[in-house]
């Protein structure tokens, strides 16, 4: 069995929020997962299909102008931004979480990131719960869903 078919699940945002304050250069990719993306080593851009110098993914890192707000709201906002791939990309779309290096910047301003080390899985009661906490925060937010835009 490959060391990324055994890879730990991160069954809540407490234990991924942990993490994400410990280490830096962490990032959160939706995609079939990594031993797909391990071969891969490159996104493509839908619009044009021009192959990109590493893969999309979020980054995680809480930035200094975050400041003492809670680090779990911060987690749950970068988890929800992407939740809708699943949806409008595929089924099998799953989270996972990587430690890498940014090697430059997608088409939408994303983090391309090279030299991946797949840390673990990303739970769905992870996701379910980041929503439930971005959703009920006092500001109107959504996912980065273009086919919500017109």
């Amino acid at each position: 069995m490959s060391t990324v078919a055994r890879l730990p699940t991160f069954t809540s945002l407490s234990e991924l929020t942990r993490l994400v304050t410990r280490r830096r250069h962490l990032y959160a990719r939706w995609s079939h997962g990594p031993e797909r993306d391990l071969t891969a080593v490159s996104s493509t851009d839908d619009l044009t299909g021009v192959r990109l110098p590493g893969l999309s993914a979020s980054s995680l890192d809480l930035e200094d102008w975050w400041g003492e707000r809670p680090a779990d709201i911060w987690v749950a906002r970068r988890l929800y931004d992407y939740c809708h791939l699943p949806r409008v990309k595929d089924e099998r779309t799953r989270p996972w979480i990587l430690h890498g290096r940014e090697a430059a910047r997608g088409p939408d301003n994303e983090p391309l990131v090279r030299d991946i080390e797949p840390i673990g899985w990303i739970a769905d009661c992870v996701i379910t719960e980041a929503s439930r906490i971005v959703t009920a925060q006092p500001g109107r937010w959504g996912p980065l869903d273009r086919g919500l835009a017109g």
